[in-house]
């Protein structure tokens, strides 16, 4: 077993070297996107899940890495049905204006024990760029895996309803995706 600077070292080599060079697609049926903030005043903690997920990435023979990630809005689960209906709603996602939640992606580098992803987070046609450290795991030589949890404004990106302040402006979006060499 390989510890977690063992990968990133060898993750900086293939990278370097070209083995990791082709076309990744996300497996929508082993990755995941949760998204948590909190609620009444920052006592109740919000959980949902994202239950429609796809993407995929692209490395170069030079280790240039891009991508994209997409979340379906409409897909959002917080178990709580009228709950679910408000987020979909113009106050909050308006997922039948903005279908999708996108991360491009535009560099993957070795950092620390783990690597740092670069890129776009565009809600609701506002783009904002993002950077964020992401642990990293590979299973053989036709699957990598990146864990990651980002911190989001949800204001950055027009999403300012907050009756009598009740909601967090603060999200965290949790993300395992795993990528399959095509």
């Amino acid at each position: 077993m390989t510890t977690p600077e063992e990968q990133t070292s060898g993750l900086h080599e293939q990278l370097a070297s070209g083995s990791l060079a082709g076309t990744w697609t996300l497996d929508p049926a082993r990755s995941t996107a949760a998204l948590r903030s909190k609620s009444v005043w920052g006592l109740v903690p919000v959980k949902g899940v994202f239950r429609d997920i796809e993407g995929a990435g692209t490395v170069s023979a030079a280790g240039d890495t891009s991508g994209h990630v997409s979340l379906k809005t409409a897909s959002l689960d917080t178990k709580n049905a009228k709950r679910d209906e408000h987020l979909r709603s113009d106050e909050f996602f308006s997922t039948q204006k903005y279908p999708a939640i996108t991360f491009t992606v535009d560099k993957v580098e070795p950092a620390g024990q783990g690597v740092n992803v670069t890129g776009t987070l565009t809600v609701r046609d506002q783009s904002r760029p993002l950077s964020f450290p992401a642990s990293v795991a590979r299973a053989g030589d036709a699957e990598i895996s990146l864990d990651a949890a980002v911190q989001v404004d949800r204001s950055d990106f027009g999403l300012t309803w907050n009756q009598m302040g009740m909601s967090s402006m603060h999200n965290t979006i949790t993300v395992h995706a795993v990528l399959t060499r095509s």
